[in-house]
């Protein structure tokens, strides 16, 4: 009895340092994966998230919501349709992505954050003209509808609720200046505020332990990555698939200031904690 409880206090004096360093510091949170649909990481989330606002940090939760809007769209008989990666977003689709997002996802969220203790605000890109966008053109010059990428973000909303003791939530939905509505990358989305913000953290929760050199062995995660490494491994493969916009969102955030950026992996309860406030850490580092 006494040793377990002995065992309590040393996690919390190894968590102390990572408190005091933190303090009043910005760490932007790229929610997906599992951690958005096993019920039990979904909770262990939430009080993760929770649990950094109570100790003096700034959480900014940036969600995607991809297999919601895929379910919406077959049950409207929509069919999903991408292009090198990116959904093809006509008028019927961007009304679908915006209800699910800034809808359904970002309210379920916000509801589970506040079940657990915290005080979550629901936001969308375009409140407060949050996130402001241009269309995208892939290289195959194919017109891809209402895809956007980010051209501003207005820090000023962020602050505001964070100022106010809130957690914001956001959704990766953005305007321009003509009040029309983008579908933005949430990878994307969240290394550009994480980068607007100057965060001193942007971690992602993947549902993979981090880039791994082998896609199919885990015992080949890469614990440190710097950036000067990046075009070859991309050139060999190794960064691939969905990986690719989290570690640009990762260069963009670097290049912007902040200090360190993750990759981990969200199916670890209480995998947020042990990023931030143990020694050792957990999935892919990306650094300069």
């Amino acid at each position: 009895m006494v040793e377990a409880l002995i065992q309590k206090a040393s996690v919390l004096i190894e968590a102390l340092p990572y408190i005091q360093q933190f303090n009043g510091k910005t760490v932007v949170i790229k929610y997906g994966g599992s951690a958005m649909t096993d019920p039990a990481i979904r909770k262990s989330t939430a009080e993760d998230v929770v649990l950094m606002k109570y100790v003096g940090m700034n959480p900014v939760v940036v969600h995607g919501g991809g297999p919601a809007i895929n379910r919406s769209l077959k049950r409207l008989g929509i069919e999903s349709v991408f292009n090198q990666g990116l959904r093809v977003t006509d008028d019927a689709t961007i009304e679908v992505v915006e209800m699910v997002l800034a809808g359904s996802v970002n309210k379920d969220m916000v509801a589970l954050l506040n079940v657990s203790g915290g005080n979550a605000v629901g936001l969308s890109g375009k409140d407060g003209g949050l996130l402001h966008a241009q269309k995208i053109i892939p290289a195959s010059g194919a017109d891809i509808g209402h895809v956007g990428r980010v051209t501003h973000v207005n820090t000023h909303v962020i602050d505001a609720v964070c100022n106010a003791g809130m957690i914001p939530v956001i959704a990766p939905i953005a305007t321009d200046q003509d009040g029309g509505t983008w579908n933005i990358n949430a990878d994307t989305a969240a290394g550009e505020i994480a980068a607007a913000l100057h965060a001193e953290k942007l971690v992602f929760l993947t549902d993979t332990p981090g880039l791994l050199e082998n896609k199919d062995d885990d015992a080949t995660l890469i614990h440190n990555l710097l950036r000067a490494d990046i075009p070859r491994l991309t050139q060999e493969g190794v960064i691939s698939g969905g990986m690719i916009p989290k570690i640009e969102a990762c260069v963009t955030a670097i290049d912007h200031g902040v200090t360190r950026t993750h990759i981990i992996d969200g199916r670890i309860p209480h995998a947020l904690l042990l990023e931030i406030f143990t020694d050792k850490g957990l999935g892919t580092l990306v650094c300069k």
